[in-house]
């Protein structure tokens, strides 16, 4: 869960849940991303999806991990409602990525609160996710870059913020999102097969 209530929000990559086009707009930012940290050499996708399905607010990175098994069964997904990645399996979990795959590309998914303006965000930016910044939690950066939800409010009272999110806002993000994840898989996975040598 991280706290995003300052505006250093990349607007290029930053886009409502319900607005027009929404879903290609998420879409052409993770691709994006995926090519830039992928230019010449494959490498094997892993998402990270973070939280909890014990508080409402903090359950769409779970809410994500479980769209995606059932849109990719073949994809590298750690985190889902059956499974959760929180902050206390992050670290064990790092561990077996890292020990699994050399080399992959991370992508991170996670809840985060921020101004009132912000709720029903989806974000999408470069650089590595600091799960549990809104919780006060010291947990260890992760992802090449990251995908985050404004799902409530920041600043006060997180803990309460999160166990009262609208289970509602938070699903239709979550499957905004994980669709959005499933077509920039897809047209990259075309990509790699038309322009990259496979991973050995």
């Amino acid at each position: 869960m991280l706290n995003m209530s300052t505006n250093n929000i990349n607007k290029e990559y930053s886009y409502h849940y319900k607005e027009p086009l929404a879903f290609s707009k998420i879409e052409g930012a993770i691709y994006s991303h995926i090519l830039e940290a992928s230019p010449n050499t494959p490498r094997k996708i892993i998402y990270l999806c973070i939280g909890t399905d014990r508080a409402t607010g903090d359950s769409l990175g779970p809410l994500v991990g479980t769209r995606l098994k059932s849109l990719m069964p073949n994809g590298n997904i750690y985190g889902n409602l059956e499974n959760p990645v929180h902050a206390n399996n992050l670290a064990t979990t790092m561990e077996d990525i890292k020990s699994t795959y050399i080399n992959p590309l991370l992508i991170a998914i996670d809840a985060s609160l921020g101004n009132a303006h912000r709720i029903g965000f989806i974000n999408v930016k470069r650089g590595s996710l600091k799960p549990g910044t809104a919780l006060k939690k010291d947990l260890p950066a992760v992802g090449d870059f990251y995908i985050s939800g404004v799902v409530n409010v920041g600043g006060f009272l997180e803990q309460m913020v999160l166990q009262n999110t609208r289970l509602h806002l938070v699903y239709d993000m979550a499957n905004v999102i994980a669709k959005s994840i499933y077509l920039a898989n897809y047209h990259y996975e075309k990509y790699k097969k038309e322009n990259l040598s496979p991973i050995n």
